[in-house]
């Protein structure tokens, strides 16, 4: 309850940021130095988060943008990628790449947050991670192949390709377009972050329609 009266008031920290026309590049928002392949349908507008499950306050923008994201019209395909910056980082990074191998991501990724931040557990080996998915209807046998596949490493090679062009220094962030980046000190605050996402995805589409 603490938690979510906190990021409510954080939230109305920047009433007026409802719309494009608010946003000034630089102080609300920053551009990509080189903007990323979206990797979506024509006609969709991508929007990524960057994060790490070990990040407390990754942990914490989960409810302000799961709430956000279940408002977005269809044309809005949002996706998550773990970042890679080594050890726990990368491990996680390949705990979410085996869940969404496995089909179990969707039902896994909010109990994992919990877990860590709630219950203490670092969740920062194989046979943990294994052990956490075995509650999810696949063998620990199973997890383990999937955490070295070569299909996961694959995907994580590539979500640390996209960190590495994105420079990104830090999580969470929220990726528009490929092109707009959002971060906690852009925001003023985790609960704003998807209020300017918003406000940069009605941005693109006044783009798109120009």
């Amino acid at each position: 309850m603490l938690k979510s009266l906190m990021l409510v008031l954080a939230g109305l920290a920047l009433p007026g940021l409802a719309s494009a026309q608010s946003l000034v590049e630089g102080e609300h928002y920053e551009v990509l130095p080189e903007p990323l392949e979206t990797q979506v349908d024509e006609g969709q507008i991508a929007v990524t988060e960057a994060f790490w499950y070990g990040c407390p306050h990754c942990y914490n923008l989960e409810e302000p943008l799961n709430a956000w994201v279940a408002e977005q019209p269809e044309d809005v395909s949002f996706r998550r990628m773990p970042a890679t910056m080594g050890g726990d980082w990368n491990t996680h990074a390949f705990a979410f790449y085996a869940a969404q191998q496995l089909g179990i991501l969707d039902d896994l990724h909010d109990d994992f947050f919990h877990a860590i931040h709630e219950e203490g557990r670092s969740l920062n080996d194989a046979d943990a991670i294994a052990a956490f998915f075995s509650d999810y209807g696949v063998s620990e046998e199973d997890a383990k192949e999937a955490l070295g596949s070569f299909g996961v490493k694959g995907e994580v090679n590539q979500a640390h390709a996209r960190m590495r062009q994105m420079r990104l220094m830090g999580v969470p962030a929220l990726i528009v377009d490929g092109r707009y980046l959002v971060t906690p000190s852009s925001a003023g605050s985790l609960a704003n972050m998807p209020q300017i996402a918003g406000a940069l995805v009605e941005k693109v589409r006044t783009e798109r329609d120009g």
